[in-house]
């Protein structure tokens, strides 16, 4: 006999975030098992997973129940309760029909955007309206009716549960049991049972699934200790009560409510009673309103009209013709609402200021983009192709994504939202998952797994695209396996991380992702709030299947860069060049590119592109377009950039194994660099129809290899046709498979090529311009700031310190240099500054001293911990005062200016006032000279408050000990190999010791900080042992030299500490002879040379390492009576004479 039907309709998966574990795939998987014909989805307070659910479901051939186990306020969901306060319940709700789930979407929505505290929570008043067919299942035992059962109120739950039978109809309230040896459990049981009796509402069985089996009790546990930030070990954290909540088969719910068989068959009645179907063939774009009397139909003909003469004229047929094709194309697929939408976007952007890129993605193969100025790359210019944007045998929204200047996006989202509407425009949600090395991370703080291992664990992951699970790693990966072999300990790591690899973690808004729908967004998808911003709770790709409009606005902060650069161009007097007329031929461009010179230059700021670059040296515009598209894994490793590099400095032959591909490759010397090319030769050489090459295209991208193996037949028998001998055409497409693969988007690279080619034209021609706008870019980035500002020097152009008198709020080109901006200096604030500048601007023809300033400014706009920023960074240095002083003599200032402002706000003047309105300014009080700060204290404020050193730099007198005494700088630790042993010398701050918490180390005191030296900084730890040994020696603004490994599991620069040594002590370990390295070009520099070392005689040997004109470095021993004293002036003038690194130390 076979087990009664069942369905489960109170079931929590991954999206109850970090406490359902379990996978939509894998309910299904079990639903088809057990021959469960329905399941529900009732997620917590949200319907995240909701879609997913029904397309899963119904791929399967199970009947998906949509749902959610909502939070109710116990009073109103307007009113915030505290945490303590138990202010909600649960109630388990399933939408019947259509408008039961426009009602369920309504409410998911109102319980963030109105009920949010703690969790989404909806009220009574919210059920009141939106009853309507949705089936309501009275919850878990955080139901209300359940809470008041336990609190011995059956009155009240009686009460309640007659009121939800009113509210939903007697048909589809019911009492939900569930047995899952919870011993309160079971008496509620006994409760509903005996309501049930008296009033006659229904029973039905559920089992609030967490996990999929029951072994799977143990990963849902984990779950909770990562959102509660437990350890497993601790025996008074929150745990469930049960481990009972797994998906049980048909049978074994029968049997677990054998004595009430109805409520096992109910829960078939109420997924019999879902007739829900959701509709994924419509388009829901909001309709473009012109706000005349046009069409929004003409309005576009008349739009691609204008643009086509002022492109091109009347005469041109090519681009007539390519206009025709795809307006029509357009009109077909009916999407000339959706060019209009857009083009409205960047045309109102534009117009009011808001830098827009030149496109990106498919969209710049478009003529109309093109004309309608939504894009700014020719796509006839560069062979970009339409069907690659907008295939019409394969029906699909158009994707223009637009990048904005990062600063003006959201006025961009705001304008979208008064166009269309504020409930029908907002922005997607996207799900933070468990990758493998979270995964790790994570199990191994719940499992007390010292940090510092689970981290060298991790870094045995892979991660990015292509990166195998870490399920198959763990068998795979030869180090994974010993260590799993070797650490028997480490077991439950690796399963329970295998277990949750994947899981959804967290939501976030999505970086670009905005929705624009023709209605009410609620009509179509649940909202949510993150971080105070309204998204959708589906994200894009799920929003495109519903037939909503979703676009990226993206915000790039290189539009912003390349604004700033135009506005520092025209403050100079210069002419404002027209960037998209730049020339495309610049000699000083290129040479700049071929040298690695690319700091700030979009695209290519990386090592790796550096040293591309370096080996490229483009010379032409396309050579960019084709970097780009070449710099990345597939092309890499493929061989296929070493081909290209050869064959463009001729150190290879150009071939074409056939004539029509000639056109096709020239530009890239024979070599398949785009998809483009793949369509082009496939059109050109077998026939394939745009839309049909672009087809295969797709099935190359996605490695189809079925798909794959009916195109190379066409394409072969296609070429055959056009003359191609059998061989051949299965040579060029073995080459197509071979490389095409790799392909990449051309009009994507060619649109992000323009904005290289700005970036670079821009530093090649106006750098200090251009570094100034990138370092306005980076105001609270000090390491960025000092980046640049190396660069500019590295130039000749000097970062000039900060001056109340020249500074502007950003960082300014100046005659001199670049003009350091008031607002990248720490402690200061954008209303503070405002009110200093206006106060400045009206003290015109004077040069303002900081008793004047102090008068003009009220103390509320500019606290004092601003005027000691200021003074602290050198503001007022250029009125020939010590800092000190002039910050010793702050309160009097401070003083006469509440004085002043005191009198003005009485509307009387002082005896200095009527002075100054005679025009003869009042003389600043005199300053303490005695108050004046040594070198070291104002070198260490200024670092204080810049974040690096302007005026000067603590190690400056030593920096040629250190050359000799370090074996690399901080700037080279990382090219170094991981775990290589490296000696650094610097300055250390941000001295930070704590306590081991786990492991074997437990108790134990550690320590981090920085060390910094002329070129940057790096991250030290002493881990336990070492920090016993050295914590004597170890100090804020202490100079030692450190010996350590080179630490790669930190993101920036580090080093895990063995050793510390004064440099006294470092200079005795090094007691062997002292080496000097000349060439023949110091020959004019020997004698200057043995003045210095005479000066210096000590105890050292002395040899010079003598480059002969035949390359060869010969030893040469000095006069054995010379011999030197090691120290930082000997190191000092021996780098002023020869250059640095001249000087070289060996061991005895």
């Amino acid at each position: 006999m076979s087990a009664p039907d069942f369905a489960h309709l109170h079931v929590h998966t991954e999206y109850s975030l970090l406490d359902g574990a379990n996978r939509i795939g894998a309910l299904v998987d079990a639903c088809k098992r057990d021959g469960q014909r329905a399941i529900a989805i009732t997620d917590h307070g949200n319907l995240f997973g909701a879609l997913e659910f029904y397309q899963a479901c119904t791929k399967g051939g199970i009947k998906p129940v949509l749902g959610c186990e909502v939070y109710v306020a116990k009073k109103s969901r307007l009113r915030p309760h505290s945490k303590a306060e138990n202010g909600y319940s649960h109630l388990t709700l399933l939408a019947r029909d259509a408008q039961g789930w426009r009602n369920l979407l309504a409410l998911a929505s109102i319980s963030y955007t109105e009920g949010y505290n703690y969790r989404p929570r909806v009220d009574m008043d919210a059920l009141r309206g939106r009853a309507q067919g949705i089936t309501c299942l009275s919850g878990c035992l955080a139901g209300e009716i359940n809470q008041l059962f336990r609190l011995d109120k059956e009155a009240e739950a009686e009460r309640l549960a007659g009121e939800l039978r009113d509210l939903f109809g007697p048909e589809h309230f019911w009492l939900e049991l569930q047995r899952n040896g919870i011993e309160l459990q079971d008496k509620v049981n006994e409760s509903l049972t005996r309501l049930s009796g008296r009033t006659g509402i229904p029973l039905v069985a559920t089992n609030d699934i967490h996990y999929l089996r029951h072994e799977d009790c143990s990963v849902q546990d984990v779950l909770i200790c990562i959102n509660t930030g437990a350890k497993r070990a601790d025996e008074k954290r929150w745990r469930m009560d049960t481990d009972s909540l797994f998906f049980r088969t048909r049978e074994e719910m029968a049997h677990m409510f054998r004595d009430l068989p109805g409520s096992v068959k109910a829960s078939c009645d109420i997924a019999d009673q879902v007739d829900l179907k959701l509709d994924f063939g419509k388009y829901h774009l909001p309709v473009f309103e012109t706000g005349t009397q046009e069409s929004a139909e003409q309005l576009f003909d008349r739009l691609c009209e204008q643009g086509l003469q002022r492109f091109y004229g009347p005469a041109h047929a090519r681009a007539r013709e390519r206009l025709e094709y795809e307006k029509r194309v357009i009109r077909e697929m009916g999407f000339v609402s959706y060019f209009l939408i857009v083009w409205d976007l960047i045309r109102w952007a534009r117009d009011h200021g808001i830098p827009v890129g030149p496109g990106r993605g498919s969209a710049a193969g478009s003529l109309v983009a093109y004309v309608l100025e939504i894009t700014q790359v020719e796509p006839l210019k560069y062979d970009l192709l339409f069907e690659r944007f907008l295939n019409s045998s394969r029906i699909s929204m158009p994707d223009i994504d637009i990048d904005f200047c990062k600063e003006g996006r959201e006025r961009v989202l705001q304008y979208t939202r008064e166009r269309y509407g504020a409930d029908r425009v907002t922005q997607i949600v996207t799900f933070g998952t468990m990758a493998a090395r979270t995964a790790l991370r994570d199990v191994g703080r719940v499992l007390d797994v010292p940090l510092a291992e689970v981290d060298k664990i991790a870094k045995l992951v892979p991660q990015g695209p292509g990166a195998k699970e870490l399920s198959e790693l763990a068998e795979s990966d030869a180090d994974l396996v010993k260590l799993r072999k070797d650490r028997p300990d480490l077991a439950d790591l690796f399963r329970y991380s295998i277990a949750l690899e994947g899981v959804a973690r967290h939501i976030s808004t999505h970086a670009a992702g905005v929705v624009i729908a023709d209605k009410v967004l609620t009509e179509y998808v649940p909202l949510a709030t993150h971080d105070g911003e309204v998204v959708t709770q589906w994200p894009g790709p799920q929003l495109e299947q519903l037939g909503l409009l979703k676009m990226d606005y993206l915000g790039l902060r290189t539009l912003t860069i390349l604004a700033r650069a135009l506005e520092n161009v025209r403050l100079s007097g210069a002419r404002v060049p027209d960037l998209l007329a730049l020339p495309e031929d610049d000699a000083a461009t290129f040479k700049m590119l071929a040298q690695g010179d690319t700091l700030g230059v979009f695209q290519l700021e990386s090592d790796g592109m550096k040293k591309l670059l370096a080996r490229l040296r483009p010379t032409r515009f396309e050579d960019l377009i084709a970097v780009l598209a070449l710099y990345r894994p597939g092309p890499l490793e493929s061989g296929m950039v070493e081909m290209f590099i050869r064959r463009k400095h001729g150190q290879e032959p150009i071939s074409y194994p056939h004539p029509t591909m000639e056109p096709i490759l020239r530009d890239t010397y024979g070599c398949i660099v785009y998809q483009e090319q793949v369509m082009l030769i496939s059109s050109a050489l077998s026939g394939f129809s745009l839309n049909e090459a672009d087809n295969l295209r797709k099935a190359m991208g996605k490695k189809q290899p079925e798909v794959m193996q009916k195109f190379a037949s066409k394409f072969v028998e296609g070429a055959a046709k056009s003359g191609c001998a059998n061989n051949v055409a299965r040579e060029i497409w073995d080459n197509i498979e071979k490389f095409g693969g790799y392909g990449f988007n051309k009009s994507h690279s060619t649109a992000y090529a323009l904005i290289t080619w700005q970036t670079a034209w821009f530093k090649a021609n106006h750098r200090r311009e251009f570094l100034a706008a990138n370092m306005s870019c980076e105001m609270h980035d000090s390491d960025k700031i000092k980046a640049f500002a190396d660069d500019a020097k590295a130039a000749g152009i000097p970062l000039l310190p900060p001056d109340i008198a020249e500074s502007d709020w950003e960082f300014r080109p100046a005659p001199s240099g670049i003009r350091f901006g008031l607002g990248a200096i720490k402690g200061t604030g954008a209303k503070a500054i405002e009110a200093l500048l206006a106060a400045r601007g009206r003290l015109t023809g004077r040069t303002p001293n900081l008793h004047e300033l102090c008068k003009e400014v009220d103390s509320q706009e500019v606290p004092r911990l601003t005027w000691e920023a200021l003074i602290k960074a050198g503001c007022f240095d250029a009125q020939g005062h010590d800092r000190g002083a002039v910050l010793a003599g702050l309160d009097a200032a401070l003083s006469d200016g509440s004085r002043a402002a005191a009198d003005r706000r009485a509307g009387q003047s002082s005896f200095f006032d009527l002075l100054e309105a005679g025009g003869d300014a009042a003389p600043p009080p005199s300053v303490d000279a005695t108050r004046a700060w040594s070198r070291v204290e104002r070198l260490k404020a200024e670092h204080e408050v810049l974040g690096f050193y302007l005026s000067g730099h603590p190690l400056e007198e030593r920096a040629g000990l250190f050359g000799i005494l370090s074996t690399c700088t901080t700037g080279q630790l990382q090219q170094r190999g991981a775990q290589s042993e490296v000696v650094l010398g610097g300055l250390l701050r941000g001295l930070r010791e704590s306590v081991v918490k786990t492991g074997n180390l437990a108790g134990q005191k550690m320590a981090r900080c920085l060390l910094e030296d002329l070129e940057g900084s790096a991250s030290l730890t002493f881990f336990p042992r070492t920090w016993e040994r050295f914590r004597a020696l170890v100090a804020d603004d202490s100079v030692l030299i450190v010996k350590g490994k080179v630490d790669d599991r930190s993101e920036g620069p580090a080093l895990i500490v063995d050793e510390v040594w004064t440099i006294e002590a470092t200079l005795k370990r090094f007691d062997g002879s002292v080496w000097i390295y000349v060439t023949p070009e110091d020959e004019g520099q020997i004698e200057r040379l043995f003045e210095v070392l005479e000066r210096h005689r000590g105890g050292r040997p002395l040899y010079l390492q003598v480059l002969g004109a035949d390359g060869r470095v010969r030893p040469v021993r000095a006069d054995p009576k010379l011999g030197v004293g090691l120290s930082a002036e000997l190191a000092r003038d021996v780098d002023a004479l020869l250059g640095r690194g001249r000087m070289r130390l060996a061991r005895t």
